[in-house]
C-alpha cells in the first residue's frame, strides 16, 4: 500500500506531521459547571431584560437619596393631581406631592424590604434546616410540626394579625422594654415590623427544602466515607453537605424576593404595612384609588412598576432554576 492510498495510515516513526489545521486536544478550556449555568442563563432572554432591569432598579435605589427631584413627604394642595409637566415629570398626587419621587423612594423601599427580609429568611431556615435535617430525632420531629402548623394558615391572614399586634406592642414608646424597638420602627417608616412580618411567613420553605435536601445528601457515600475518618459533625455540614444545598436555597431566594415585595405592598395598601409619609408602591395604589376615575395617573405608574419588577424576578428566578438544575447538566 503507497503512501497514496485511501487506507494508508502513517507509521509512528515515519515522520509524518499532523495537519496544521487542528488544533490540539488541550487548546479548549475545560467547561465547568458554573460556566454552564451562566451560559443557560446568558441564552434566556427573557431572564437577561428581567436582570437589566432589576440592576437598574437597584442603582436606582441606592441612588435616590441624591437623584430624585424633590422630597417625598413635601407638597402643596395648591400643585394637587397635576398631570406630566415640565417640573413635575410625572405629575403630583392629592396632595400635591411628586409623584415620581415617591415612585423612586418606593422602589427603594420595597427592594430593601425584600431583599433583606430574604437574607434574614435564608440564614434562619437554612440553619434550621440544616439541623433539623441532620439531627433528625425529636429536634427534626419539633421544627417540622411547628413548620407544618404555621403552613396551615393563610400568609396574609397571619401577616394582618402579626403586623396589627406589632404596632400595638411597638406603639408603647414609654414602655422601656419597648421603647428602643418603638425609636427604631418609628425611623424606619414602620419597616422593622414589615422585617418581622415577612421573616415569620417566609422561612418555612427554605427550612423545609434545606431539610430534604440535608436527609439525601447525608445518607451518600462520600458523606459516610468522611464520617468514616473521623470527620465531625460541623465539619460534615459545612464541607460535604452545605455546598449541596446552595444552589435549591439560591432558586428559593429567587422567587422569595417577588413573593416578600408582594407581601408588602398587600400589607401598605391595606394600610398596615409602611407608615406614611413614607412612600412605598402598595400605599401608592390604595391612595390612588378613590381618584382613579379622574387621575388614573396615579393608578398607572405605581401599578406598572410593581408588575414589571415581579415579572422580572419571576423571569430570573425560573431561568436561576432551569439553569441549576442537575438533569440539564450534560
Amino acid at each position: 500500500m503507497t503512501p497514496s492510498d485511501p487506507g494508508h495510515v502513517p507509521a509512528a516513526g515515519s515522520g509524518a506531521s499532523r495537519p496544521s489545521n487542528l488544533a490540539p486536544l488541550n487548546a479548549l478550556p475545560p467547561r465547568t459547571y458554573l460556566r454552564e449555568v451562566g451560559d443557560r442563563l446568558a441564552r434566556n432572554r427573557s431572564a437577561m431584560v428581567g436582570l437589566a432591569f432589576i440592576l437598574a432598579l437597584v442603582v436606582l435605589g441606592i441612588s435616590t437619596p441624591w437623584v430624585a427631584p424633590f422630597d417625598y413627604a413635601k407638597g402643596s394642595l395648591l400643585a394637587a393631581n397635576r398631570p406630566p409637566n415640565a417640573v413635575n415629570w410625572l405629575g403630583t398626587d392629592a396632595l400635591g406631592r411628586d409623584t415620581l419621587s415617591r415612585l423612586m423612594w418606593g422602589g427603594r423601599v420595597s427592594l430593601t424590604v425584600a431583599i433583606g427580609a430574604q437574607l434574614i429568611v435564608v440564614l434562619i431556615g437554612v440553619t434550621l434546616g440544616l439541623i433539623s435535617g441532620f439531627i433528625g430525632g425529636w429536634t427534626d420531629y419539633l421544627i417540622m410540626r411547628t413548620v407544618d402548623a404555621l403552613y396551615s394558615l393563610p400568609s396574609l391572614l397571619v401577616a394582618i394579625v402579626v403586623m396589627s399586634f406589632l404596632r400595638g406592642v411597638l406603639a408603647q414608646a414609654n414602655e422601656p422594654s419597648v421603647a428602643g424597638l418603638s425609636r427604631l420602627n418609628v425611623a424606619t417608616g414602620g419597616l422593622l415590623g414589615v422585617f418581622i412580618v415577612l421573616f415569620l411567613t417566609h422561612w418555612l420553605t427554605v427550612c423545609r427544602l434545606v431539610r430534604a435536601q440535608v436527609m439525601a445528601v447525608k445518607e451518600r457515600e462520600f458523606v459516610l466515607g468522611a464520617r468514616s475518618l473521623g470527620a465531625g459533625s460541623f465539619r460534615l455540614i459545612r464541607v460535604h453537605i452545605l455546598p449541596h444545598v446552595l444552589a435549591p436555597v439560591l432558586v428559593a431566594l429567587s422567587f422569595g424576593i417577588p413573593g416578600s415585595i408582594g407581601l408588602e405592598a398587600s400589607l401598605s395598601f391595606l394600610g398596615i404595612g409602611v407608615t406614611p409619609p413614607m412612600p412605598s408602591w402598595g400605599m401608592m395604589i390604595s391612595e390612588a384609588l378613590p381618584a382613579m376615575r379622574t387621575y388614573p395617573l396615579l393608578l398607572v405608574f405605581p401599578g406598572a412598576l410593581l408588575s414589571v419588577t415581579l415579572l422580572s424576578f419571576t423571569y430570573l428566578g425560573d431561568a436561576v432554576r432551569d439553569a441549576l438544575d442537575p438533569l440539564m447538566k450534560r
